[in-house]
């Protein structure tokens, strides 16, 4: 990965030797985390850096990029620790589920010294139901984590009104946007914009679809841990 990627979010050579660092820490540690399956330095590069600095660049193209934001159901930090690497001022929080991907989180943030990053161990059901976290974000981001219509259960709680979750998604995301619809209007959200991104790391360009929060989440939402992924609203 260069100073400049096709996508045109420039990195410096500090932030070079960060990415470089992470890059390693995700190759060892990824035997005993089940971080990622790539174990290839130029797929991990591609795939997750470059997906995630393109989704960045889609982000900030609809002026949707603010703090304090949330990953939710980050793994392994991506999108969010790409983005804080590139975007020192972002005020960033790492929701992981998983105790073992938690840990290395954590390992990760000390290791790559990213100060404003602090790292939840929890399920989204639980952690948007905390008046910490529920409705406190400007932006939520979220990466494979669920269909759309799961997603927005699962996430769009997290954003305060005129905040935005941004959702990557693949060839699919047309359907799942319609699919979504009641999701997205019970739960107090409209459809801002749909559209593909470059990103070196895949076959077919991901797809950015950008949900802005109109309306306080009803209190009943997100329901109890698992109902969401077994009855999609």
């Amino acid at each position: 990965m260069g100073k400049q990627l096709r996508c045109q979010v420039r990195i410096t050579r500090e932030q070079r030797a960060i990415f470089d660092r992470y890059r390693d820490l995700l190759i060892d540690e990824s035997s005993r985390h089940n971080l990622t399956a790539l174990r290839d330095p130029a797929a991990i590069e591609a795939r997750h850096f470059g997906e995630s600095l393109g989704l960045l660049e889609a982000i900030e193209a609809e002026g949707a990029l603010a703090s304090p934001a949330i990953d939710v159901g980050t793994g392994a930090g991506i999108p969010g620790i790409p983005l804080r690497i590139v975007r020192p001022r972002l005020t960033l929080t790492l929701l992981e589920a998983t105790r073992k991907r938690a840990e290395f989180l954590h390992k990760a943030v000390r290791e790559l010294g990213l100060a404003g990053v602090t790292v939840v161990q929890g399920r989204a059901e639980e952690a948007a139901r905390d008046p910490a976290h529920r409705e406190q974000y400007a932006l939520a981001m979220a990466k494979a984590v669920a269909p759309l219509p799961v997603l927005i259960e699962l996430a769009l709680p997290f954003v305060r009104v005129g905040g935005c979750l941004a959702a990557q998604k693949g060839s699919g995301a047309a359907r799942e946007v319609v699919e979504a619809a009641q999701a997205i209007e019970l739960l107090g959200g409209e459809i801002a914009m749909v559209r593909q991104f470059e990103s070196l790391g895949a076959a077919r360009p991901p797809t950015l679809v950008l949900v802005r929060k109109v309306r306080p989440t009803p209190d009943a939402y997100p329901r109890r841990p698992g109902i969401p992924t077994k009855r999609p609203l």
